[in-house]
């Protein structure tokens, strides 16, 4: 910044909150990237300058979009916090909340607010979380090429609406302040515009308002900004401010939707963190102490389990069991479900990863050991088995057109008919499991117990369990047995 001469007094210059250089423009630092006449450079400059006002630099996080706006972080010299699309309000409150001292505010698009995001403001705003969004809405989506945005006015044309928006084919304008002042928490709700100095100069004061209702504590606040696209609605400067006042305005009307900030009260601190020794008890997990017997040296394990079957053959159980009892053995675990929408009959499937280092990702692609629960799944998993591993499968044997892979150990076992002997056929998803314990040597029968402890709180069930187990070993010793005569 140049020195100012004797004499003269400095009515204007860069905010502060800037960088003093923007470093993306290589030998352009001391442009932003928007195109001229975009709204997004002075809505920077005008949050900028609030912030300086009011003394809060060194305590802001701005949380930036996706959208034309997303290097928002290469000029505002604060904290900066990416977003994925759509949820800004969803990380602010994470930011706020784990950082009550810190002023947060969210600077979205339409198509990142409106669109996609639609149910993370509206849940903020719901909860009146104490931060600060600031909504530019130019009512198309700019940084993808100009299609329909929610926010995209009827008769207008863009890529994806070239006949122009059609409120019975795409639906109406979606109007954001007034859709947040239907709730009962928002503190404060005001649109602006950016279509001549005047609107501006009350742009200005409502930023700088949202941002003071923040630092006060008072709670949510969001200022909904109407802003030119001359690019991207092909227009020059000049007209694409026209239209903000002549024609946005008309749909979006300017003014205040929620102004409470005269009587709202500072929001209660929130309660600290527990402290680390507590969280046992609150995660009910004093129970679940477990001492790994002193012989237990897995060795490397890198355990890839597919289990698979209909809705209601406790597929997903069966892989939370044996997530557990690794979780007991102070292994590196994973469980990741996968079912149809239909309670019962449907497909289901989960991946579970058991290894003693670390898990890269929980999908299992090659397990090392297939449990299929019935003939689909078989089908469907089998070739994927990798060398050396395992398929379980719940008949007397495989279909006569199936053939596991190469190296591959199969047992199979009618472990439903099994269970059905216990009087429980649902207990069948146990028998398999006690197969595959006894087959493959894996884990503990003492970890399996506890984890069995763990998530079957019957205790009729819990005993028909551990003998459905036993019933299991004791097939598969059988199985193994005739296989070495």
């Amino acid at each position: 910044m140049a020195e100012v001469p004797t004499g003269y007094t400095v009515l204007h210059e860069r905010p502060k909150a800037f960088y003093d250089t923007f470093e993306r423009k290589g030998d352009l630092q001391g442009q932003t990237h928007y195109c001229p006449g975009c709204g997004h450079g002075l809505a920077h400059k005008m949050i900028a300058r609030a912030i300086d006002e009011l003394g809060i630099q060194d305590r802001v996080v701005a949380v930036s979009p996706v959208g034309c706006a997303v290097f928002t972080y290469y000029y505002f010299d604060t904290g900066n916090v990416q977003a994925a699309h759509g949820r800004a309000p969803a990380v602010a409150t994470a930011v706020k909340r784990s950082r009550p001292e810190a002023i947060v505010f969210s600077y979205q698009g339409d198509g990142d607010l409106a669109a996609i995001g639609t149910a993370e403001i509206l849940h903020a705003a719901n909860r009146g979380e104490n931060i600060t969004v600031f909504f530019v809405n130019n009512a198309v989506y700019g940084m993808t090429g100009g299609q329909m945005a929610p926010t995209t006015m009827l008769g207008q044309k863009t890529t994806t609406s070239p006949l122009g928006r059609d409120a019975f084919n795409e639906g109406y304008p979606l109007h954001v302040c007034e859709l947040l002042a239907a709730l009962e928490a928002p503190v404060y709700l005001e649109r602006v515009a950016l279509g001549n100095a005047k609107q501006v100069m009350a742009a200005s004061r409502a930023i700088k308002k949202a941002l003071t209702n923040q630092v006060k504590g008072l709670g949510f606040s969001l200022v909904e900004i109407l802003s030119p696209c001359p690019t991207i609605w092909k227009m020059n400067p000049a007209k694409a401010q026209e239209r903000v006042r002549e024609e946005m305005v008309k749909v979006f009307p300017p003014g205040v939707y929620r102004d409470r900030t005269a009587e709202a009260q500072t929001r209660p601190a929130p309660p600290p963190p527990p402290r680390l020794e507590e969280l046992p008890r609150l995660l009910d997990l004093e129970a679940h102490d477990f001492t790994p017997a002193a012989d237990f040296q897995p060795g490397a394990l890198d355990l890839r389990i597919k289990v698979a079957g209909f809705g209601g053959q406790g597929v997903l159980m069966l892989g939370e069991v044996l997530a557990e009892a690794g979780l007991l053995l102070n292994l590196d675990v994973s469980w990741l479900p996968s079912y149809g929408p239909e309670m019962r009959s449907g497909t289901s499937n989960c991946h579970v990863r058991i290894s003693n280092r670390t898990i890269a990702s929980p999908l299992v692609a090659r397990p090392t050991m297939l449990l299929a629960m019935n003939e689909p799944s078989l089908r469907k998993f089998v070739a994927d088995v990798d060398k050396g591993g395992w398929v379980l499968y719940n008949a007397r044997s495989l279909p006569a057109d199936v053939k596991a892979p190469e190296g591959v150990h199969v047992m199979c076992v009618p472990f439903t008919e099994l269970a059905d002997t216990l009087g429980e056929p649902r207990a069948g998803n146990i028998v398999m499991l006690g197969a595959l314990l006894e087959a493959s040597g894996i884990l503990s029968r003492e970890a399996i117990d506890r984890a069995l402890e763990i998530h079957v709180r019957s205790a009729r069930w819990l005993e028909l369990d551990r003998r459905a187990l036993e019933l299991g070993r004791d097939a598969a010793r059988k199985e193994l047995a005739y296989a070495c005569v």
